[in-house]
């Protein structure tokens, strides 16, 4: 973990987190704000932003709103911009979360409107990030830590989800190239690695509707409320984790196909043909 891997970089951050309209990075900045930390929360939609940071400001906190496309890189490099402006430096914990959903069809059915669309926001989006916001922190010569959101999907492979699947999986490997690339600088990188989580994402997405009924479904029984994986991502970067699976679910398939890759893949398939 190196000389910073006990340092409680989620306490008193200085915090900037996409996506933090709703959801997963709504319950980020929400508990950063209740950690001490002063948070910028930024969205492509600037009223769930302004609610976000609103909220945090009425519970005693610190917060502004500022609008951002993820999928274009100079929003990023403004947010990086206004940000330290706000914060007087650099910050101490970057959260790109921002995403969106899309599935319900194969691979050479689905509409390449759609891989544009995933890939430009969930891959690209924390490309953008990274490239902006982890020499700023690396530089800064202080503990920091970025936390990137993938997904369970990222090594999952459930078909009729392949623009989702992709867009996770390169966020995984983002995650591991950046984390080896940062280490010892006291810039820790986590990535999240949640299965299904209460947040809109499905009704947001471009999702089939046989997919979003059973994506209900499965979020009703089995989905984590979005605060206590948010509680649980800062914690393991506190703890200097580069892996976040908040869900034993999660836990058991990154294991499974980490052991048995082949079994496991068609295990999935298999699965799917069954229920589907």
């Amino acid at each position: 973990m190196g000389i910073f891997g006990s340092t409680k970089r989620s306490h008193d951050a200085a915090a900037v987190i996409t996506g933090a309209g709703s959801g997963i990075g709504a319950a980020f900045a929400a508990e950063l704000g209740r950690r001490g930390g002063r948070v910028v929360c930024s969205d492509i939609n600037a009223a769930a932003a302004s609610n976000t940071a609103d909220a945090i400001t009425a519970a005693g906190g610190r917060a502004i709103a500022l609008t951002c496309d993820v999928s274009r890189l100079e929003d990023v490099e403004l947010l990086a911009k206004e940000s330290q402006s706000w914060f007087g430096g650099p910050p101490t914990v970057v959260i790109n979360n921002a995403g969106v959903g899309a599935g319900g069809q194969a691979i050479g059915e689905a509409d390449l409107d759609d891989w544009n669309w995933v890939l430009n926001i969930n891959l690209w989006g924390p490309i953008h990030g990274c490239h902006v916001f982890a020499p700023i922190l690396r530089d800064a010569g202080r503990p920091a830590g970025i936390i990137n959101v993938a997904s369970a999907a990222a090594f999952g492979a459930a078909p009729g989800m392949a623009a989702y699947n992709v867009s996770k999986a390169g966020v995984l490997s983002l995650s591991e190239t950046l984390s080896a690339e940062l280490s010892g600088t006291g810039v820790n990188v986590t990535v999240l690695c949640p299965t299904f989580v209460k947040t809109n994402i499905v009704e947001a997405g471009r999702i089939s509707d046989k997919s979003t009924q059973l994506a209900d479904r499965l979020m009703r029984w089995t989905g984590f409320s979005p605060e206590r994986v948010a509680r649980t991502c800062l914690d393991t970067l506190d703890r200097g984790g580069l892996y976040c699976l908040p869900q034993p679910d999660a836990r058991i398939g990154w294991g499974i196909k980490r052991f048995t890759p082949t079994v496991y893949t068609r295990a999935v398939g298999l699965t799917t043909r069954v229920t589907g």
